[in-house]
């Protein structure tokens, strides 16, 4: 039985990266058929679905009330992220951040993060009106967002014209079913079908796992908040760590920082904040150890980003790993 749950447990985070993975295909490819631009598709359908497998967890474990689950997937995730994710990146290249990530968003994570704790800690949870006043945030924030990078790319219009040879070699590059892929993904019943089904295997991917989980914790005498600090949160992380690795060494460094931001960002505002419309998410003394330990890994980003040139070299990556496992040190020995 307990093969059979960990198998589970591996299958449901199979479908819910790769149903993420098509679901933002099918959302992205439909919304530009819709002529909606790729800016706001960056900003909306692409960073929605990275955290659609964090999502999908939280509200099926408040679904199911296992609320340790809800927080520590939403806390973990944020822990990972940032000292696990973005310091092996800074590890494969140095990782600037950019102005505008530290005028709005890293202070927006700043006070997501601090958000979080003030409502947890008062009341002892996250009830609905807690939710809805981060769900308001988040709103906003999208909106203010939205119009800076609008007002951006339109005063960048001029020079953006002429970007476009480089792109015109990419299908000689790709083969027969990178080709087929692209032939596809411009057929709207194709794109329909991508959304329906990849929203299928998240949702489906994160009852898997959460049933999976919750039985092996209690196998094993592990508490929910373990499992959920732990193999949820950095499971539920790995399309942030595959994108992110992976386009630090291409040196796509603007993406590896800017979707480790917007990933945390959505996951308080969002992930928190819709999973406890569900179920009041239950905040304990743990809980608030776990959330001040994300709140203190933001404001080392920050601090980083600040002091060392505005990016993140090797030195800085090692600083975060070495608190990543101390911190996973101490959760282990308390």
């Amino acid at each position: 039985m307990l093969a059979l749950q960990i198998f589970l447990l591996l299958l449901g985070f199979v479908l819910l990266v790769k149903g993420a993975d098509w679901f933002v295909d099918g959302s992205a490819g439909a919304a530009r058929k819709m002529r909606i631009s790729p800016l706001v598709i960056g900003l909306t359908v692409v960073a929605f679905g990275t955290s659609a497998p964090e999502l999908a967890v939280s509200v099926t474990s408040a679904i199911k009330h296992s609320t340790d689950i809800s927080i520590g997937n939403v806390v973990g995730s944020n822990i990972v992220n940032i000292l696990l994710i973005l310091g092996l990146s800074a590890l494969f290249h140095p990782l600037p951040v950019q102005k505008n990530s530290l005028v709005l968003d890293l202070p927006v994570l700043l006070l997501a993060s601090a958000l979080l704790i003030c409502l947890g800690a008062w009341g002892s949870a996250v009830q609905w009106w807690d939710g809805l006043i981060l769900v308001v945030v988040f709103c906003f924030y999208m909106g203010v967002l939205l119009y800076s990078a609008r007002k951006q790319q339109k005063s960048a219009l001029p020079q953006t014209i002429p970007a476009e040879e480089p792109n015109s070699e990419q299908p000689k590059k790709r083969g027969k079913i990178g080709v087929w892929w692209d032939g596809m993904t411009q057929k709207t019943w194709f794109l329909v079908v991508l959304i329906l089904v990849g929203l299928a295997m998240v949702v489906g991917g994160g009852t898997l796992l959460v049933n999976a989980a919750k039985y092996i914790a209690s196998y094993f005498g592990v508490s929910e908040r373990m499992i959920g600090l732990t193999v949820v949160a950095i499971g539920t992380s790995l399309p942030e760590l595959v994108t992110s690795v992976m386009a630090a060494a291409k040196g796509e460094t603007d993406i590896a920082v800017g979707n480790i931001i917007g990933s945390n960002i959505f996951n308080v505002f969002l992930v928190a904040g819709v999973s406890s419309f569900f179920y009041p998410l239950a905040f304990t003394q743990g809980n608030l150890y776990d959330a001040l330990v994300a709140l203190g890994g933001a404001v080392l980003l920050f601090a980083l980003a600040l002091f060392r040139g505005h990016k993140l070299g090797k030195v800085s990556g090692v600083i975060m790993l070495a608190c990543f496992f101390g911190y996973y040190i101490w959760l282990f020995l308390s």
